[in-house]
Parts: structure tokens; sequence; C-alpha cells
């Protein structure tokens, strides 16, 4: 069974080497955004030193490397999901012996594989020569770092598989998968890092699985938690994938009762 998901993720990772197109536009559409973001807070941060708990340098790293991981943890799982249920082709998903849940987890996870050793890590380089960035020279941050990006890519895959499946009992869930991303990405720190914001509204971010997507590997990447605060933050990761393996499984259990095909 091991084999078969392997299977998948490389099937995955060879369909996206295929559209070499959309990997280019998306340097692109990375780089630009990079930029954009990065004369921003420049003009933002002015003559200060210090803002949000952040220097301006360690600000400029933590925007290019929330951006480069988002190609990793990103996918359209919600999407593909979504579509699968509609046009009624996962009927046939349920009929194969292996689970429907895994399978869209190792697509996703082919995915960002492709994305990190073709996208992120070169582009991580490029933004180092063309921006003041500045990387961790302790091997340990760069190990725990490249740990919790993998739990970014399952919470934040959790969350679109929950939306996607949403389906099977909203029969249209445009809505909500649009909701969920703007929700991604302004709560997980990557638009405005959590710590800009006000103290009751960072609260209250802090009570949702959001930050542990994007803000708490940034945060350890740029030396913003350091010490015994990095295994704490790490904790945080952990327990939210525990977490939202519950709804997870519930939904997935009343969707199997619910199979119903929209289309032809």
């Amino acid at each position: 069974m091991l084999s078969a998901y392997l299977e998948i993720i490389r099937m995955r990772f060879l369909m996206m080497l295929a559209y070499r197109v959309n990997y280019y536009s998306g340097i692109i559409i990375y780089a630009l955004n990079i930029g954009a973001y990065y004369f921003l807070w420049k003009a933002i941060y002015g003559g200060k030193e210090l803002l949000g708990g952040m220097t301006v340098t360690q600000m400029t790293t933590y925007v290019a490397v929330s951006w480069m991981a988002r190609a990793f943890y990103f996918n359209n799982l919600d999407r593909e999901i979504a579509n699968e249920i509609k046009d009624g082709s996962v009927a046939t998903q349920f009929i194969r012996p292996y689970n429907y849940i895994f399978v869209k987890m190792m697509q996703g996870l082919g995915e960002g594989l492709f994305r990190f050793f073709l996208f992120s890590t070169p582009g991580m380089v490029v933004v180092a020569l063309l921006f003041k960035v500045q990387l961790p020279t302790d091997p340990k941050v760069w190990a725990i770092f490249l740990v919790m990006l993998f739990f970014s890519f399952l919470i934040n895959s959790q969350l679109n598989i929950i939306t996607g499946l949403f389906a099977f009992f909203l029969e249209n869930n445009e809505g909500m998968m649009r909701m969920k991303r703007v929700a991604v990405d302004l709560f997980s720190g990557l638009v405005v890092p959590m710590s800009f914001f006000p103290g009751w509204a960072e609260g209250l971010m802090q009570l949702l699985p959001f930050q542990a997507i994007t803000y708490l590997p940034g945060s350890v990447f740029t030396g913003k938690v350091t010490g015994s605060a990095v295994y704490e933050v790490f904790l945080i990761q952990i327990l939210w994938f525990a977490l939202l393996i519950i709804p997870l499984f519930l939904l997935w259990r009343g969707a199997r009762t619910r199979l119903f095909v929209q289309g032809g």
C-alpha cells in the first residue's frame, strides 16, 4: 500500500512538471509579490529600526520566506474534491482499495515537492541575491523550520480537504472555498504578521489554526522566536494537526452516507 501512495506522489510531481507554463508564470507572480511587499514594508518602517517586534531585515526575510513557503504548502485540494463530488467521479474512489483522504494528501504532497525543489529553493536563492534578507546560520534552525514547513503543508491540506468535503452537504461550496483562502492568507500572517495586529485581534488569531501555517514557521526562521520557545510553537503546530483530524474524520464519515451526483 505504501508503494501505491508513493506512486501517487510521483505521478502528481510529473504532472506538475508537464505544465511548465504555470511553473514559469508562478515564479514571476511570486517574485512580483515579494518585491511589492518588500518596498511596501520598507516605506512603512521608514527610519524606524523596530516595528511589531521585528527589525526591517527580519521583516524582509519574513516576507521572502513566507511567500516561498506558500509555494510549497499551497494546493487546490478543496476545489479538486468539490469538482469530483459535482461530476460524480468521487463515487469510483469509494470502491478502490485505498483511502480517498490519504490519496488527496499524497497528491498535494507531490505538487508541494515539485514546488519546493523547482520553485521555492531556487526562488529563495534569487530573492537572497536581490533583497536584503538574513538567512539562518544554525543548521538546527533550518532543520526545525523544514519540519515545521511540512506541518504547514499538513495543516493547510487538512483545511482544504475539510472545505472540499462540505460540497457533500452544501452542493455548491464555492463561497466557502473563497472565504477559506482569504482567511488563510490573512490570518496566517502571510499578508501582515500577527504581531502587527491589535492585542485583542492577535489574541483571537492565536485561538485559530491559521497561525500554524505561516506565522509560526516564519517567526522561527527569522529569529523572532528562539531558544525553548521554538519547541513551544512547534508543539502548537502538532496540536492543531491532531485537532483538525477530528472534524476531518467526522465530515468524511458523514459524507460517505450522503453521496449523490450532480452531473453526468
